[in-house]
């Protein structure tokens, strides 16, 4: 997941036009997908889950690319800025949610508790630090990224899923790809609190 920082400040007036270019049509189009995915993944037709990871893939790749595109093309704007991360984290959460009633067990409804949890944390401590205007100190670590593939594949492989048609050792595979992108989620969260707790220290001693 990645924040496209705005290279200018904001200059246009209230009436000014959204700025919509390739990358936010990109994360727009993520975001459309989302009540899309629901739908397929929900009505019975046939091969109805590999669609549905299909679109899931599609958001996935849409979300590497629109990020590529805003710094190749020069087209990063605040408002993809900001809704970059909104469009990763509403795709994650709802896929997760999709999956915890269809994968009813302990270990994928913990994994799932975990990634979401980590989001609300991070976001929460994102925008804490933007007021302290130490937004860059909590900017996405290379275990973010590793931590969003890992997530983006299993999270794909298991809309395909049907766990009482398909084979134990593929849905166990799924289940160590998660795991593994749950605890990247728990590392790469104890990377920003670290980072945000020095500044915290340090602004509560200077008091």
């Amino acid at each position: 997941m990645r924040n496209r920082a705005e290279t200018a400040p904001c200059t246009r007036g209230p009436n000014a036009r959204m700025p919509i270019n390739i990358p936010n049509s990109l994360t727009i189009l993520r975001i459309l997908l989302i009540p899309v995915l629901v739908v397929v993944f929900y009505v019975p037709f046939d091969r109805h889950l590999l669609v549905a990871a299909a679109i899931f893939g599609l958001a996935a790749l849409t979300d590497l690319v629109d990020g590529y595109l805003a710094r190749k093309l020069g087209q990063m704007t605040a408002f993809g800025a900001f809704l970059d991360p909104v469009a990763d984290k509403l795709m994650v959460v709802v896929a997760l949610v999709l999956l915890v009633e269809r994968h009813d067990t302990l270990l994928f409804t913990l994994a799932a508790c975990v990634i979401i949890g980590r989001e609300i944390v991070v976001s929460a401590l994102r925008e804490w630090m933007a007021e302290l205007g130490e937004r860059t100190s909590v900017a996405v670590s290379y275990i973010g990224k590793v931590k969003t593939t890992f997530q983006m594949i299993a999270i794909t492989a298991l809309l395909a899923i049907d766990p009482a048609r398909d084979g134990n050792w593929l849905l166990a595979l799924c289940y160590v790809v998660l795991y593994t992108a749950a605890v990247l989620t728990l590392w790469s969260m104890f990377i920003y609190l670290q980072a945000a707790w020095t500044i915290i220290r340090d602004r509560d001693n200077s008091l």
